[in-house]
């Protein structure tokens, strides 16, 4: 069948209103576009639906730390959102206000994100593991108006250690607990009314909905927003990558603290009707989740590559993993050697995706594709994908170009409206009907896009570019390396020396001669222009709030102290 006679086709159930697709034989999703965006708000037209279409169909599993079980339905979802909604809006918590949400994988995050869209306050989530200076410069840069936090730890006093150098704070919120100058959520919340009458000016369409903070691995964190069609766009995650089964259940590895919880355990699976699992532990370990797979029948996993990296170290024949029926990964590039070790042991393809704070899924291994290791597949069809060269051309197939989306008048759902107050780096990626990632891939002549590095981590040495992955592959197949990344240290001669900083297995010890065996290994298998010509043994890779590897400050730390030894 050629795709001039696949017809469009509206997508099942609650998604169908918004949805519809061109899907081929195989189940692959050839195009998507999206109607009724306009008027689209998740809190009302998705999730108060369901409430009324299946109440007691379960929305969300959620284990505490102390492992107490919640099974909270669609119609629990509505009532609470109201109530909260109810209760923030008696508070004097207004349309348009930034609201930041600091509550870890609570239940709780659920409910009051829900309660902000119908609002039509503005959300921002944060990392638990924010300090006073990252708080002070989120309040200030966003014009935070109420924060919602959680009572665990020194949460709120590092939060009140911020407010002493800001004022424009009106309501402080805490979930559960109780605290001086606070007002408390759980205590005051049962005084409010199930019931919510959507406004008539209520937020939809383009009205801004989300701000989240860039991961920020080479300055201070940036101000996407995100509008009310956001949502829209994780669509084709959940039903087409994560691959979702409404009668199954969707485990993401996330804090929701950053945005790939909202990737993985919320609008896209909610979109499908399918149930999400949250674990809310303050601490991962592995085997605890891999106990949690098996004894929850989990169906659909995703977590970033590093979790990965620690599973195939471990004994995974001694877990149940056959209800799991697909595996993703996303937030840094996948080693195919991880790939192939996690396929042995469980018969699962992990399948790749790749996006940004500023986007949905833009290029993943989909539904009826077979992926091919170390590849993020190929571009979703919600976004028209365009390497190209610094000087605006398109490149050829084999040849390394930045990735950049080109839209029309009307952006694409889920391709996120610039950055807060600051028109200049707005348009420094946004110009002349294209966003620039900053991202660089090459593809090849089946059309899978392969993932080389950062803009920045592109190594120059020797007259050579070298990008880090394909370097980070090779030594990741040695059997005592956890995890690694390449960067470029100062060199006389090439001008730039490649680097390696590399995390042992448990009890393997970074000696001399493990550093000349691995030497010995990269002669081996690399060409000579690509061979780091130091190794360095680490106890652990510095990693943004979110997961990822920050080489910028493995790098800086390098450069930094060459210009210091000079002086």
């Amino acid at each position: 069948m050629s795709f001039e006679e696949i017809e469009w086709k509206k997508e099942e159930g609650v998604a169908g209103k918004y949805v519809s697709s061109k899907v081929d034989e195989a189940g692959g999703l050839r195009d998507i576009k999206f109607t009724n965006a306009d008027d689209f708000n998740f809190a009302f037209d998705i999730v108060d639906v369901l409430a009324e279409k299946c109440p007691d169909k379960t929305a969300m599993l959620h284990i505490s730390r102390e492992g107490r079980e919640r099974r909270l339905t669609f119609k629990d979802m509505m009532v609470y959102s109201n109530k909260i909604a109810n209760y923030l809006t008696f508070l004097g918590i207004k349309k348009g206000d930034k609201v930041i949400l600091v509550l870890k994988r609570h239940y709780q995050f659920w409910f009051t994100i829900l309660a902000l869209h119908k609002i039509g306050a503005i959300a921002i989530p944060a990392s638990f593991l924010l300090t006073k200076k990252d708080y002070e410069y989120r309040f200030k840069s966003a014009s935070v108006s109420a924060v919602i936090a959680s009572a665990d730890g020194d949460i709120s006093k590092e939060i009140d250690k911020a407010l002493k150098n800001y004022d424009g704070m009106k309501v402080k919120i805490i979930v559960g607990g109780r605290k001086t100058g606070w007002n408390s959520l759980n205590k005051e919340i049962k005084y409010f009314s199930q019931h919510f009458v959507r406004p008539e000016d209520a937020a939809k369409g383009d009205d801004p909905m989300l701000m989240f903070f860039t991961s920020g691995t080479t300055d201070y964190p940036k101000i996407a927003m995100h509008n009310y069609k956001y949502p829209l766009g994780h669509y084709i995650t959940a039903k087409y990558w994560h691959q979702v089964d409404p009668d199954g259940l969707h485990l993401a590895i996330s804090d929701t603290g950053w945005g790939k919880a909202l990737w993985g355990k919320l609008y896209g699976q909610w979109l499908c009707e399918a149930p999400v699992f949250t674990y809310d532990y303050d601490d991962f370990y592995a085997k605890e989740i891999l106990s949690m797979i098996e004894k929850y029948k989990i169906t659909t996993f995703c977590a970033p590559p590093t979790v990965y990296r620690v599973m195939v170290h471990l004994d995974l024949k001694r877990y149940d993993l056959s209800s799991l029926k697909n595996a993703t990964t996303a937030g840094e590039a996948l080693n195919p050697e991880i790939f192939h070790k996690f396929k042995k042991a469980t018969g699962l393809d992990i399948m790749e995706g790749f996006g940004q704070t500023e986007t949905t899924l833009t290029v993943a291994n989909l539904a009826g594709t077979v992926p091919k290791p170390g590849s993020m597949g190929r571009p979703s069809p919600a976004y028209k994908i365009r390497l190209m060269r610094p000087d605006g051309t398109n490149c050829d197939v084999n040849e390394t170009g930045e990735v950049t989306i080109e839209y029309g008048k009307e952006k694409p759902c889920g391709l996120f409206m610039g950055y807060y107050l600051d028109d200049e780096k707005t348009l420094s990626v946004m110009h002349d009907g294209f966003y620039h990632t900053g991202d660089t891939a090459y593809v090849d002549k089946d059309g899978y896009l392969w993932y080389v590095g950062r803009v920045d981590d592109i190594i120059k040495s020797a007259g050579y570019r070298v990008g880090p992955f394909e370097i980070e592959n090779e030594i990741m197949k040695l059997p005592y390396v956890l995890e690694c990344a390449v960067t470029s240290v100062p060199d006389k001669i090439r001008g730039q020396a490649i680097k390696a900083t590399i995390v042992l297995t448990e009890g393997t010890k970074g000696t001399d001669d493990l550093k000349r065996e691995v030497m010995k290994f990269l002669r081996a298998n690399l060409a000579s222009y690509k061979r780091p010509k130091l190794i360095d043994f680490v106890n652990e890779l510095p990693k943004t709030t979110s997961g990822k590897v920050r080489r910028a400050e493995i790098k800086e730390n390098d450069w930094n102290k060459e210009k210091n030894d000079a002086k």
